[in-house]
């Protein structure tokens, strides 16, 4: 197994090792959050644990993955003595029992990926309360007393629809694709984009189409969309499956491959670069699925009396017609997430460990 195939299809380290580099590694301040950084308490052997909402998911596969990497560099440091994920079945009332179990088996470090932005907040207020460190990664929690490691979900929509304006003249139809109705992450990323849009009247959104993020019902959700709207002149799309069923339905279909704003599904990237000789052209970014090290990272640092900031923001990347060669892995599956490592000395700075430059 080669080293891309060690980090779940991490794609070769270029862009984002620039992009960390340091201006655009920025901490948000965020108003709400207390000051959690503890007393002191050193960090040998910690008991950690992860709780997330589901371990079904590619994605949710690939952070797993990468963060077992990380839990064994800091076992072999003595730091780390043992790790377990804990899988609620996408069942808020399991997560906050597997959370509290963890607080009655005196863990040192809770990771979550919060399956509600309000549910957990109790439970969580209770482990910190009884000398828990506890970060919160990916989906996040409104607790205030813990840490907070994410990416700008409103800036993610903003990015790709302001790429997506410009790859359009600012004038012409298009269709969104924005997954399954209520959910955080995805109304978050819509927002952001349909602000843009609002501030471009030559832009009009003909058509918001819910579906799963899943390739199959997607495709079919698009396919009904784009039967009503064969002019479309443009797609924008809040996830990879979502931006592999457009493209997919695109090339079916025999029409027009207008630009797609999507994100870092292999299956979208594979089918990307295999169009770019035919004119295509898209935007992708992603939700890095090393936010789980920097949650862990930042956790023992707090551990080690580093004045970790409360609420970190990750920089997204940007996967463009450029650089795709880079991300996009042939011999791969397509429900990878490729992206590139992100390189210590990056990690360090966006905890505390390090100043910014």
């Amino acid at each position: 197994m080669n080293a891309r195939s060690v980090r779940g299809a991490v794609a070769v380290a270029a862009s984002l090792c620039a992009l960390v580099a340091l201006a655009a590694c920025t901490v948000r301040p965020d108003t709400g959050a207390q000051d959690v950084s503890g007393a002191p308490a050193q960090a040998r052997n910690l008991k950690v644990g992860w709780s997330t909402t589901s371990l079904t998911t590619a994605w949710m596969s690939q952070t797993l993955t990468t963060l077992q990497g990380d839990v064994d560099r800091l076992r072999a440091a003595g730091k780390v003595g043992s790790f377990q994920a804990f899988d609620a079945g996408d069942d808020i009332t399991r997560q906050i029992e597997q959370i509290r179990a963890m607080i009655r088996q005196t863990y040192d470090v809770i990771l979550v990926d919060a399956g509600s932005p309000t549910a957990l907040d109790p439970v969580l207020a209770e482990a910190v309360a009884a000398g828990i460190t506890v970060v919160a990664f990916d989906s996040l929690p409104t607790s205030p007393v813990v840490l907070k490691v994410g990416t700008d979900q409103w800036a993610w929509g903003t990015m790709l629809a302001d790429w997506l304006v410009d790859a359009l003249g600012g004038r012409g139809d298009i269709i969104a694709m924005t997954g399954p109705a209520a959910t955080a992450g995805g109304d978050e990323r819509w927002a952001g984009a349909a602000a843009v849009f609002a501030r471009h009247p030559g832009i009009r959104v003909v058509e918001t189409v819910h579906s799963p993020n899943s390739v199959t019902p997607a495709a079919r959700a698009f396919a009904s969309a784009y039967a009503e709207h064969p002019d479309v002149r443009g797609v924008f799309t809040s996830g990879g499956t979502l931006s592999a069923a457009a493209l997919r339905t695109l090339t079916e279909e025999g029409g027009r491959l207008v630009p797609v704003a999507g994100e870092n599904y292999n299956g979208f990237l594979k089918l990307w670069r295999s169009k770019q000789a035919e004119g295509f052209s898209a935007l992708a970014t992603a939700q890095p699925a090393y936010l789980s090290v920097i949650a862990l990272e930042a956790a023992v640092a707090q551990r080690e009396g580093v004045k970790v900031p409360a609420a970190i923001d990750v920089p997204l990347p940007r996967i463009t017609d450029d650089n795709l060669a880079g991300y996009a892995e042939p011999g791969a599956p397509d429900d990878l997430y490729p992206v590139d490592a992100l390189p210590q000395a990056g990690i360090d700075r966006l905890i505390g460990r390090a100043p910014h430059s």
